[in-house]
């Protein structure tokens, strides 16, 4: 079947949830079990992969599906620990004592602390813990839920102590004489050239993501404010840069002088060391504060089962409030560093599988590792720091399994779905897997323009695998040899890829079904991709063009003239925004001056 054509069958799945998701919104545990079947549809007829291969694909999607929804039950029994015990009230007085603009808990909240758990954990866990955390503070849920995932793209590359990297890249690349030839020729060992990938990712994800805090904050005010308009989101910029530069300045300078384990644990804790104060003092805050409208006006989508009304009297001090997610950053730093005794100590109870109904394909699963056990723990210490009796803490429990159940369909099939993707190389039609066909057949259109894709095939990747480590596995090595085809650098467009995979993880399927879980937002997972769309086509169009430049240099070409475009239309909207806040301001003097 010649090249073009299999590609268009690669993109049937793919069209599928897009179609019946975003475009129709039809809730995810209906669209995904759809999906789910056309993807074993194209599997079994069209790539001719064994039945066997397809069962043990979809078990080990359901295994994997079970770990998010245990990661997704933690987050949310931690957030409703903290909830019923009164703890949430302290906290979201903290976030008022800095400021009480909307905007700017968003950027700190998502931007800084978020990164630090990304950094972290990796996995989701940021979006998990966070939007219950907003809508617990006073945000609708659909706005938290967004800008939650918003954050999901440039601290990605090194969530989990440099995961997507040090294991991403790395086992992508390893066993390649071409790789190790490339490598030799630079005068550096497999390892360090891995490291050296880990430095350029930063310094594009520097450039592109210095925007993302605006663009979360402009996209918040026009989807979610009063009067729907970029103006109250464009008031920021200054802040918003400078949270930008306070993150992506230590970010790149740690990845690029330590390794790619610590860029976005010390970017956020350096960010929020140096943001926190400056907010408190007003440094570069507008004169306006700006809130979301009342809820009696919310739209009746932005909300989900998940409340901030009847929170329970706050009697908690700050430190005592914030102690189980300062201690949860904490052991999930010291559990995933190699270099100390405690992760491995988690993993010691393994549940494994090998070739799982006579495949290749086999599972390993650590659930003492996974941060959804350290979340439960921190939940039950919180049960006896905060003197709870069993009956609210019981309440607690309960509210928790419910959301959990009704999050657990479109997950079940989500997952299962991608791993028939994914594993679909295992054929007797002798046909790639179907992402590797479609990222082909993109290939062979581009030609030397490959760079400006090369982000969208990284996001591709984390958009069916939920994963940017996944999508660095099943890609790099492609990126690699593609780029040596067209006499381009290597490493720069291996370094694209592992961009555009951290930012596909603000639209993969299973991170917005469990994100969206944890605010108790089922249904709904359409109209957020909509919204997700937005920031990643920026973030991948943006760093395909900056990756074009550092291959071709600044003259006059295509490149160059995306960048320039991507940039005059943020600076416009920041203008557009600012000059309607001055003709609104001088309407309002002359109804005061002239009355009405």
């Amino acid at each position: 079947m010649a090249l073009g054509t299999l590609a268009l069958f690669a993109m049937v799945p793919i069209l599928t949830v897009l179609v019946f998701l975003v475009v129709l919104r039809w809730p995810a545990k209906y669209a995904m079990p759809l999906a789910f079947a056309v993807t074993v549809a194209m599997a079994l007829f069209v790539w001719d992969v064994p039945g066997n291969q397809i069962a043990a694909a979809s078990t080990k999607g359901v295994v994997t599906a079970l770990e998010v929804l245990f990661i997704v039950f933690g987050a949310v029994l931690m957030l409703n620990t903290l909830k019923e015990s009164g703890a949430i009230q302290t906290i979201r007085q903290g976030f008022i004592d800095i400021s009480p603009d909307r905007r700017i808990q968003a950027i700190i909240i998502c931007w800084l602390f978020g990164s630090f758990i990304e950094g972290a954990s990796g996995w989701g866990t940021p979006a998990a813990v966070l939007a219950p955390l907003l809508v617990a503070i006073g945000f609708p849920a659909m706005g938290a839920v967004m800008v939650a995932l918003i954050i999901q793209s440039t601290p990605v590359s090194y969530g989990a102590v440099g995961t997507p990297i040090l294991i991403g890249v790395s086992s992508g690349l390893t066993g390649s004489d071409a790789v190790n030839a490339e490598a030799s020729a630079l005068g550096v060992n497999f390892n360090e050239y891995i490291q050296m990938i880990g430095g350029q990712v930063a310094i594009f994800h520097g450039i592109v993501g210095l925007l993302i805090p605006l663009f979360m904050v402009m996209m918040l005010t026009f989807f979610f404010g009063e009067k729907k308009s970029l103006k109250a989101g464009a008031e920021v910029w200054k802040f918003a840069l400078f949270a930008g530069l306070a993150f992506t300045i230590p970010y790149a300078l740690v990845a690029n002088l330590l390794g790619p384990e610590f860029p976005s644990l010390f970017g956020g804790l350096i960010g929020l060391a140096i943001v926190v104060p400056a907010a408190k003092k007003g440094f570069l805050l507008p004169k306006t504060q700006w809130d979301f409208p009342p809820e009696s006006q919310w739209d009746p989508d932005w909300s989900g089962t998940l409340k901030a009304d009847s929170l329970k009297p706050a009697y908690i001090s700050p430190f005592k409030a914030w102690f189980p997610y300062i201690l949860m950053g904490l052991l999930l730093v010291l559990t995933r560093l190699g270099t100390l005794p405690f992760g491995n100590w988690l993993k010691t109870l393994e549940l494994s599988a090998s070739e799982i109904f006579g495949t290749q394909i086999s599972i390993v699963s650590t659930p003492l590792f996974l941060p959804g056990f350290i979340m439960i723990l921190m939940s039950i210490m919180g049960y006896f720091l905060y003197s709870m009796n069993k009956e609210t803490y019981g309440t607690a429990v309960k509210n928790t399994t419910v959301m959990i159940i009704s999050a657990a369909p479109a997950l079940l099939f989500a997952v299962p779905m991608v791993q028939v993707f994914i594993n679909s190389d295992v054929n007797t039609t002798g046909y790639m897997s179907m992402p590797l066909v479609l990222a082909e057949a993109v290939s062979a259109m581009m030609g030397e323009n490959w760079p400006l894709v090369a982000p969208a095939i990284g996001a591709l990747g984390a958009f069916v695998a939920g994963s940017n480590t996944i999508s660095n596995m099943m890609f790099s090595m492609f990126q690699f040899g593609t780029a040596e085809n067209v006499g381009l650098t290597p490493a720069i467009v291996v370094a694209l890829q592992a961009v555009g995979g951290a930012a596909g993880n603000m639209i993969c399927v299973h991170n917005v079904v469990a994100a969206s879980a944890t605010a108790g937002l089922i249904g709904k997972e359409g109209a957020l991709i909509r919204k997700t769309l937005i920031p990643t086509a920026y973030y991948v169009i943006f760093a395909g063009a900056i990756g074009y430049i550092a291959l071709n240099g600044l003259g006059f070409n295509i490149g160059t003239m995306i960048a320039a475009v991507v940039v005059v239309t943020v600076i416009s909207i920041i203008v557009k925004g600012l000059r309607e806040k001055d003709s609104e301001s001088a309407v309002e003097v002359r109804q005061q001056k002239f009355g009405g």
